[in-house]
């Protein structure tokens, strides 16, 4: 079968292999620390969740990246991104530990959001940097394969790591803090394993420069220019859209997700403890979408290439998300949660393919966290928008249509954009 040949080839490379454990510890941990905080905050016996609080803390956890997530990226076109992954998941399992301290002391509220923000704040610059850093350990020919492999495999990394964090809080009793020193140790084996590779391995190809905080904050507006000029030039407008794109279709998955917590805490559940259990077997689904889709993207876009293949997405996911969501029964949730895991991941890793293709060395780090921006300030708006229109038990039919119109609307616009003259050199969208 050619996709296993081709990926037992690229595992045989020394160093993707290397970047590969660093993306599956970390992201792993990711998953865990993740389960956790869900737990703690929707799932716990002695609160009544609402979307309007499920929207707030994600606010509280994502908006600040819109400030955080430019300097990342004009900082990881300056240091040196094996040592990103080095210092960042140590610091990350230091903070987690101290988030798992609050937990255990019942300190209010906003301290616990402060502690988990700092946890999920450096998150920006290991994401980031791991996408980053790909196209150094792969060659061109396989970088669409690599984008397969990799991204949904820390994927599906995070979604192991959020059943571990099931299995451990029911071995500990509900115990949310044992879950969150959990991620602590993973991040710590991330951190370990970045060790393995060689400090110039993963670039940028200029030394490495160290800054003063003045001259990054008076560089940085001259630096995300310089990057934004360099993706809006002709021959990167395909990269353009697909960012615009994949922020669309992260809104759609962020009202969804919203959707899916009231649902598995109310609607559909007669118990906390029920609605968290059923919560995890909609992540499993996801989780088993998520790894179709690195299965079935290499050989769709090899024929019908990167674009055409994000349309295919889009209007399956228009098709398909109100047949599946409108009976809002439990079967048909979970066949939805596997379908949309599909879908998006299949779309990422095009968007993805299009954006390393089309960008140079020099700009990846600045494009990458751009890319981040936009993806949470999707999600944040997307549960504002669920906050406003889900019922205390989650069924809306309206929301589900108005996703569903979303899909729809970016399916006509994107192919009507690949139906035009290709006039540039080298274009890859299609």
């Amino acid at each position: 079968m050619p996709v296993v040949r081709d990926l037992r080839v690229l595992l045989r490379l020394r160093d993707f292999r290397r970047l590969l454990s660093v993306r599956l510890l970390s992201q792993g941990a990711d998953g865990v620390y993740q389960v956790a905080l869900a737990a703690y905050v929707v799932f716990s016996p002695e609160k009544q969740t609402s979307a309007t609080a499920i929207a707030s803390a994600m606010a509280v956890l994502l908006l600040p990246y819109s400030l955080v997530g430019p300097f990342a990226g004009v900082l990881l076109d300056r240091w040196r991104r094996r040592q990103v992954f080095v210092y960042g998941n140590l610091l990350r399992a230091l903070l987690a530990t101290g988030t798992a301290a609050l937990m255990v002391s019942h300190v209010p509220d906003w301290l616990f959001y402060v502690s988990a923000l700092c946890v999920t704040a450096v998150n920006r610059f290991i994401l980031a940097g791991l996408s980053a850093a790909l196209p150094r350990v792969v060659d061109a020919e396989r970088l669409v394969l690599a984008n397969s492999l990799s991204p949904t495999a820390g994927t599906l990394a995070a979604t192991a790591g959020g059943g571990l964090a099931f299995v451990v809080r029911l071995v500990a009793s509900g115990s949310d803090a044992a879950v969150v020193l959990l991620g602590a140790f993973l991040y710590l084996s991330a951190a370990l394993a970045s060790l393995s590779m060689a400090p110039a391995l993963l670039g940028p190809d200029r030394e490495p420069a160290r800054p003063h905080l003045r001259t990054v904050l008076t560089d940085t507006a001259r630096d995300l220019l310089a990057a934004v000029r360099h993706l809006a030039a002709p021959r990167r407008r395909e990269a353009a859209w697909a960012l615009a794109v994949m922020t669309l279709m992260r809104f759609c998955y962020g009202a969804l997700l919203v959707l899916l917590l009231m649902l598995c805490r109310y609607a559909l559940s007669t118990s906390p403890a029920d609605g968290l259990r059923l919560l995890g077997l909609a992540l499993a689904a996801s989780g088993a979408g998520f790894f179709a889709a690195a299965v079935v993207t290499p050989w769709s876009v090899g024929r019908l290439g990167p674009g055409h293949w994000i349309v295919v997405c889009s209007g399956s996911a228009a098709l398909l998300e109100p047949a599946l969501g409108l009976p809002f029964a439990t079967g048909p949730l979970l066949v939805a949660a596997f379908v949309l895991g599909l879908i998006t991941q299949g779309a990422k890793i095009a968007t993805d393919t299009i954006v390393q293709a089309s960008v140079e060395d020099g700009f990846r780090g600045r494009i990458f966290s751009l890319y981040d921006v936009l993806f949470n300030v999707a999600f944040v708006g997307a549960a504002g928008v669920a906050a406003l229109m889900l019922p205390p038990d989650g069924r809306s039919a309206v929301l589900v249509m108005l996703v569903a119109l979303i899909y729809a609307g970016v399916t006509v616009a994107l192919a009507r954009f690949l139906r035009r003259p290709r006039r540039e050199e080298g274009r890859c969208f299609t």
